[in-house]
């Protein structure tokens, strides 16, 4: 296993190492020191590939080019460097190795200083024999390794509760006074680790009593659609408590969308309710957005498909025709993006589509489900179908009520 200096490999009949050979940097500017230390690695069954640097410049200049070291061998005593500043500026080069820190009697407490520093261990060289150096190199990679492990899972805990902090912010909180109607939400991004996606989805009740519900859906995937998402909804909301309803509001939204977009290739899905004071009768535009489901007390059903306009974004003259629901003494309405329904249903190309949808809401009403529990259970069951997690952006909106 050859010692490879900072200039030139030593050419000492040494056999090659394998592919899986330790990378390890010893800065030491004896070369006697070095090839002891080869020694000792042969002999301590490492298998290695040991490169020499024998000045701080020429580690640095390593450091810098090579980002394959596992283990680095720091002498504190170099002409050009020396000391904790020294093993500082290592450890900032090469923060993925572990650092073993080499030091003489005289200088033990040097090594209890650059463990409190940073490195993962030190050896003094008058007491290093093969089976040492070897358990020591070993050592020092996996508490490195435990030690990334347990930065990255620190750092995951609090990007998390990042997140959770800023998706209260950025995802709506319905603003309704009536206490007599139950209102239920699922929102999941499809991209991994991901805050938010392009579904977005609003409930506000105005000073007439009437409570409007939105769901929408931009196309693509991505933050940019995400920040799409969440500047459409509030525009929306703002429209609502402004007095915009129907088609006045659409025509508004969909000049938002045009204004705030990229590209002209980006669009939204949209469908809004608003239901009557007296919780009777609603209205409801669709923006080329999937029907929604309506509970009647003993089943459920898709709204019609007829009434149906285009998706915002996509014509300057669009126009969105109204459709008007009686709603039965108990009712329920849920409002979903297409995420929920186009999985797929088994190994063929089938999809679950709102017909699906339908026949899953009633069998999970046959056992009796409703609001958290129903929309958990339709979002298992559709993942189940799909054979894994459904891959799309996901939003599910169900609100409960009666006539008053």
């Amino acid at each position: 296993m050859p010692v490879k200096t900072a200039d030139r490999a030593q050419s000492s009949g040494m056999p090659v190492t394998g592919q899986d050979a330790l990378e390890m940097l010893l800065i030491e500017d004896d070369l006697g020191d070095a090839l002891l230390v080869q020694e000792f690695l042969d002999e301590g069954d490492l298998d290695t590939h040991l490169v020499v640097a024998r000045s701080f410049a020429e580690a640095r200049r390593l450091l810098a080019e090579t980002a394959g070291f596992q283990c680095v061998l720091v002498d504190l005593s170099l002409p050009d460097a020396d000391g904790l500043d020294m093993l500082r500026e290592v450890l900032r080069l090469t923060p993925r190795a572990a650092v073993l820190v080499l030091t003489g009697l005289s200088d033990a407490q040097v090594g209890v200083a650059a463990v409190g520093a940073g490195a993962q261990d030190y050896l003094v060289k008058q007491e290093v024999d093969p089976p040492l150096l070897a358990r020591a190199v070993r050592y020092a990679i996996e508490r490195k390794r435990a030690d990334e492990s347990e930065r990255e899972l620190v750092e995951a805990r609090l990007l998390s509760r990042e997140n959770t902090r800023l998706a209260r912010g950025l995802l709506p909180v319905p603003q309704m006074e009536d206490t007599a109607l139950r209102h239920h939400t699922r929102y999941r991004p499809g991209r991994r680790r991901a805050l938010l996606g392009g579904d977005f989805y609003d409930t506000v009740q105005t000073l007439d009593g009437a409570v409007h519900l939105m769901i929408g859906d931009v196309s693509g995937h991505g933050p940019d659609e995400a920040s799409l998402g969440v500047r459409l909804r509030m525009a929306w909301r703002t429209l609502v408590l402004a007095g915009l309803t129907g088609e006045e509001l659409l025509t508004t939204l969909d000049r938002v969308l045009t204004l705030e977009r990229w590209s002209e290739e980006i669009f939204a899905t949209l469908c809004m309710i608003t239901i009557a004071s007296d919780r009777r009768q609603a209205t409801m535009y669709r923006a080329g957005h999937p029907r929604p489901l309506l509970f009647n007390g003993s089943g459920v059903d898709a709204l019609p498909e007829d009434l149906c306009g285009p998706a915002l974004g996509l014509f300057s003259d669009a126009d969105w025709p109204v459709s008007v629901i009686d709603l039965p003494g108990s009712w329920g309405l849920m409002l979903y993006t297409d995420g929920l329904i186009e999985g797929r249903i088994g190994d063929g190309s089938r999809r679950l589509d709102t017909e699906g949808l339908v026949t899953l809401t009633r069998r999970a009403q046959t056992r009796g489900l409703t609001g958290n529990e129903l929309i958990d259970t339709l979002v298992a069951e559709a993942e189940d179908l799909n054979g894994g997690v459904l891959t799309d952006d996901l939003a599910v909106l169900l609100l409960v009520g009666a006539h008053q």
